[in-house]
């Protein structure tokens, strides 16, 4: 079983709208194994001092948008914040949660989503990066039945921009291309099998590439 590995991560990427958080929460139960998303900044904000809420704004966005986020709070908020290695600069959100990606690795088998979690432990661990999309009509469905947009335009709109924000955020950080098939072990469409059946595939790869693991050790 992927138990039986000691430190091994499927990282899941997704388009916005296409189901990939619960398709990664339903991974992770089908396995037995942790599951982690919004805890990321959590645990990152918990280390590095830093609110909860700047983390949140500067989720899956690259230096570009939140060297202003920074500049704003900063003037919002003189006094809270310190030169050198600190929220000014523009990568230490990413360094921080990078860090608590790592640590969390280290505890055994898990489920990562998003935040370059498949370029982070490259070299720190054993990962199967996932990446999951969908037909824009099928992800404008799925945000409009999450109440996120009213109409299909409003729904088309976040989605482009929410896809564009994370495909920045990935190119910035990693040597890859978001979304590019070449750069993950599985791609998948999830209007095809639905997320049940799409976490079942899942689970099934990687069941197989952990059992490859323990036999090539």
């Amino acid at each position: 079983m992927i138990e039986e590995v000691d430190k091994w991560v499927l990282a899941i990427g997704r388009q916005y709208g296409s189901g990939g958080r619960e398709i990664g929460r339903l991974v992770a139960e089908m396995l037995g194994i942790d599951y982690y998303d919004k805890e990321l900044l959590r645990a990152a904000a918990r280390q590095s001092g830093m609110s909860e809420q700047v983390f949140e704004a500067a989720d899956e966005r690259s230096p570009r948008f939140f060297t202003n986020l920074w500049s704003f709070n900063l003037g919002m908020n003189s006094g809270l914040y310190f030169m050198g290695d600190s929220p000014l600069s523009d990568d230490y959100a990413y360094r921080a949660q990078s860090k608590v990606i790592m640590e969390l690795a280290d505890r055994g088998p898990c489920v990562m989503v998003g935040r370059t979690a498949d370029y982070v432990l490259r070299e720190h661990c054993r990962v199967v990066s996932v990446f999951i999309h969908a037909p824009i009509d099928d992800c404008v469905l799925r945000v409009m039945n999450r109440g996120e947009c009213a109409t299909r335009d409003e729904a088309r709109a976040l989605i482009e921009k929410k896809n564009r924000l994370r495909a920045e955020y990935y190119n910035f950080y990693t040597d890859k291309h978001w979304g590019e098939a070449s750069c993950y072990d599985l791609t998948l469409d999830s209007s095809l099998l639905g997320p049940w059946n799409s976490a079942r595939l899942i689970s099934e790869f990687a069941n197989s590439v952990a059992h490859q693991i323990v036999e090539d050790v």
